[in-house]
């Protein structure tokens, strides 16, 4: 493993049914302006927006809406968040929902300290923001993890990238599994395999050698796949939930990457072709890893045959063997979860987004393999 320093500063509120109690003890610590933060109309219609603001009434605070944060959440989203921000002198953010509104209120909070274009300041100066608004997370849709770190990922439509920015950590993240009730089984689903590809890519990244990391990374992905398949022949199974909550929270909280450089090549894929085609992450993410694998198999081919026995309990003849028969299963699970495995699935047909993909999505340092944009292009075209 190589040195690190580590230093966690996420506050968990974990277990079914702890968000009211949750959020009252959390408002005593936080400013009388809070901007509550979220999606789609769909916390209003399980109810959760009236309890929300009745909490933060009980507790004296005075609420600034802050709805309509897409999937995929643009840059000029975040534009409209610093605007609140600064005209209604918010003292705290409230962000309800999964990881798009977690990660567009991450950017807000660094953007409304600044006197600067955010985006230019780190991708043209190459530097990150210091100061931010203090926040709190209410997941509603597990999977990304997103309120376990401070990376975001947000879509410039102008300059049609979808790339990484650093904002603010969150002071607490409140993990209620009763709060997941709602959602379509395929979006529990799609975050899920979310979760899994989060500790995949950690687990390829270097070092290649066996580690402590990559073991608790193991029984994390053992866990996934176990809990959802559970939840697929239960929904109603709370136990299961609550599992891939943690799983999610496990996968991005740091801990798998301790002494790690990660690869996360394939979600720089994703990104790259969900700006220009709006795609389901998740989703995604199942039609790109297979073939990805495929391609590294020769130079990943030992720490995909450890994957192929630990995780998916196949074994060959030989380790290039053991690795392709892993590589077999994780495209079966993805069937079997009634995820895609082609991009027509996901209405994705023009070959030429692919290209344009393949041409501006980042290059990662930590794969096993360092890939061409013509490779990779190759890699996006088999799954046509």
């Amino acid at each position: 493993m190589n040195n690190f320093t580590y230093e966690y500063p996420v506050r968990q509120h974990f277990g079914k049914g702890c968000a009211e109690s949750a959020i009252k003890e959390e408002m005593k610590r936080v400013g009388p302006n809070v901007l509550l933060a979220y999606g789609g109309g769909s916390l209003k219609r399980t109810g959760l927006y009236d309890r929300l603001q009745g909490w933060l009434h009980e507790c004296s605070k005075r609420v600034v809406d802050f709805g309509g944060i897409k999937p995929n959440p643009t840059y000029d989203k975040v534009q409209e968040g610093t605007r609140l921000v600064r005209e209604r002198g918010i003292d705290f953010i409230l962000a309800v929902g999964g990881g798009s509104v977690i990660d567009c209120c991450k950017v807000v909070s660094a953007a409304a300290k600044l006197d600067e274009d955010i985006w230019e300041m780190q991708y043209t100066k190459h530097q990150f923001p210091t100061e931010f608004v203090p926040m709190g997370a209410v997941v509603t849709a597990s999977g990304t993890g997103a309120e376990q770190n401070n990376g975001a990922v947000i879509t410039h439509t102008e300059k049609r990238l979808k790339q990484p920015l650093v904002g603010a950590y969150y002071d607490f993240a409140i993990l209620d599994s009763d709060l997941t009730l709602s959602l379509p089984m395929g979006q529990v689903v799609s975050g899920a395999f979310d979760t899994l590809s989060h500790c995949m890519e950690t687990y390829m990244g270097q070092p290649q050698t066996d580690n402590v990391s990559d073991e608790l990374g193991e029984a994390v992905m053992r866990n996934v796949v176990k809990n959802l398949r559970a939840l697929i022949a239960n929904p109603d199974d709370d136990f299961a939930r609550g599992e891939l909550m943690w799983d999610a929270a496990l996968a991005e909280n740091s801990l798998l990457k301790l002494g790690k450089q990660t690869d996360f090549q394939c979600h720089m894929l994703e990104h790259a072709v969900g700006a220009y085609t709006d795609c389901n992450h998740g989703r995604a993410l199942a039609v790109i890893h297979p073939a990805l694998y495929r391609h590294l198999l020769s130079e990943g081919k030992e720490k995909l045959a450890r994957m192929a026995e630990r995780v998916w309990g196949v074994k060959g003849d030989t380790v290039e063997q053991t690795a392709a028969l892993g590589i077999d299963a994780l495209e079966a699970f993805i069937k079997e979860i009634g995820l895609p495995t082609r991009w027509s699935e996901l209405g994705i047909t023009d070959e030429g987004i692919l290209h344009a993909a393949a041409d501006t999505c980042i290059l990662t340092p930590g794969c096993c393999k360092q890939f061409t944009r013509e490779e990779l292009f190759e890699v996006l075209k088999e799954r046509m």
